[in-house]
């Protein structure tokens, strides 16, 4: 069946990946981007006026929960939320039930993605096998069913002859390894940050110390391997500190961060909300002062999600009982807006730009451009749009989301996928 085109007139083209930021038409025809520019007539035409044009955004750090968990979130809900966020594409992590961690459970993955009929989704694949961090799954394998990165996430892989393994063999698949930067024994049973806090509240801390080591631990073991390495969800001042120290050092390591640790701090979980506990914890001020700078240098590469749903009866728990994880999908945008371009930290190119071009290169993925002859997955993005965040009204299946209530700006009106508009908000774009 054919793709019909589709003109978008008036738009801001934001797209970094050709250093591009001015107002022309974009025309999209068959499924790929045909031209930049002024284009003639096309069978659909959308009036982008006021709207910023970007290549699909892509988050490369969700929790979609299938298999195993499909009370909380379903490849097709979670990519349904996904399409309503702006995002085109995303990157699914293995802590399932059971975990990803062979060729038939990347297999799987496509195979939903491909039924839903949503957005991109592609798998990354455990690093250990049941993800329980002592022996190496079968990369190789999935990496032949098309796992796009490999990660224990959720874990971390705390022994550091199976992490130099696990290195050394993506190296040979030209794939990144992605660490949940957490010291396991520092971590104990610990539930928020470490430190004054916790001991007010009487709850167990979990130290920043832990993911200071792990980092340092692993740029050395990265260095060594002569892999391309991946600090997931960054948290502390120190993490920051030590990954701007191996960009100098021309190591290949990158890092990602989410909107709760630019935005929040352990404070929020003062009134013991579940929905404010997550994983790596709330850290301090100082702490998210230092990962807004790492956003502005270029240290930190990646705005993602994590978005980690979870059933409103596991997040009724009390505090200490309740599962780590919050979603995001839907909100992220809007909340980098206001972490970031609202204070004037970074302007649209660069919060586009950690969006799209930056984790579609670390994952190798060819997207995150609007050069011609490339996918034509594209978000109309409004940038003054203040919108209330109304977690009842979400397409993911789960509603822990701290941020409900909240006034926040800019809102992803619609979303592209392939040539095929996936989500229209019908009050924002004017055919």
């Amino acid at each position: 069946m054919s793709i019909p085109s589709i003109k978008i007139t008036n738009g801001r083209i934001v797209d970094p990946s050709q250093n591009l930021d001015t107002q022309a038409d974009l025309l999209l025809a068959e499924g790929k981007v045909e031209k930049i520019g002024r284009v003639g007539q096309a069978e659909e035409t959308i009036d982008a006026k006021g709207l910023i044009v970007c290549p699909g955004l892509i988050d490369m750090h969700v929790h979609f929960r299938e298999p195993g968990g499909e009370e909380a979130e379903t490849i097709a809900s979670g990519s349904a939320a996904a399409v309503a966020g702006g995002f085109t594409s995303v990157a699914c992590m293995p802590n399932t039930s059971p975990p990803l961690d062979t060729e038939a459970d990347i297999e799987f993955v496509y195979r939903q993605a491909l039924r839903a009929d949503q957005c991109n989704v592609y798998p990354i694949g455990a690093a250990t096998k049941g993800r329980a961090g002592a022996e190496l799954a079968e990369m190789g394998q999935m990496v032949r069913a098309g796992a796009v990165a490999f990660s224990d996430d959720g874990a971390s892989i705390a022994k550091s002859g199976v992490m130099l393994k696990a290195m050394q063999y993506v190296t040979m698949f030209d794939r990144c390894i992605i660490q949940h930067c957490e010291d396991p024994d520092l971590a104990g049973e610990g539930v928020m940050n470490g430190g004054a806090t916790a001991v007010r509240l009487g709850l167990p801390g979990i130290s920043s110390i832990g993911e200071e080591l792990i980092v340092q631990r692993d740029i050395v073991l990265a260095r060594t391997a002569g892999c391309r390495y991946h600090v997931a969800h960054v948290s502390t001042a120190r993490a920051v500190a030590l990954l701007r120290q191996a960009k100098a050092g021309a190591l290949a390591v990158t890092s990602e961060v989410c909107p709760h640790h630019l935005l929040l701090t352990e404070e929020a979980c003062v009134g013991y909300d579940a929905n404010f506990k997550v994983n790596p914890p709330l850290r301090t001020k100082a702490d998210v002062e230092a990962c807004l700078q790492g956003v502005v240098d270029g240290t930190i590469d990646c705005l993602v999600s994590d978005h980690a749903p979870h059933g409103a009866e596991a997040k009724e728990l009390e505090f200490l009982a309740s599962p780590f994880g919050m979603i995001g999908l839907e909100t992220s945008l809007a909340l980098f807006a206001r972490a970031l371009i609202e204070p004037g930290l970074i302007g649209w190119p660069e919060l586009v730009s950690a969006m799209t071009i930056k984790p579609a290169q670390i994952l190798k993925l060819e997207k995150g451009s609007l050069r011609p002859g490339s996918d034509a997955d594209v978000t109309l993005i409004d940038p003054n749009r203040s919108w209330r965040i109304d977690a009842t009204r979400f397409a993911s299946k789960s509603r822990n989301c701290p941020f409900n209530g909240t006034e926040v700006p800019a809102k992803a009106v619609m979303t592209i996928v392939g040539g095929r508009i996936k989500y229209r908000d019908v009050d924002s774009v004017r055919r």
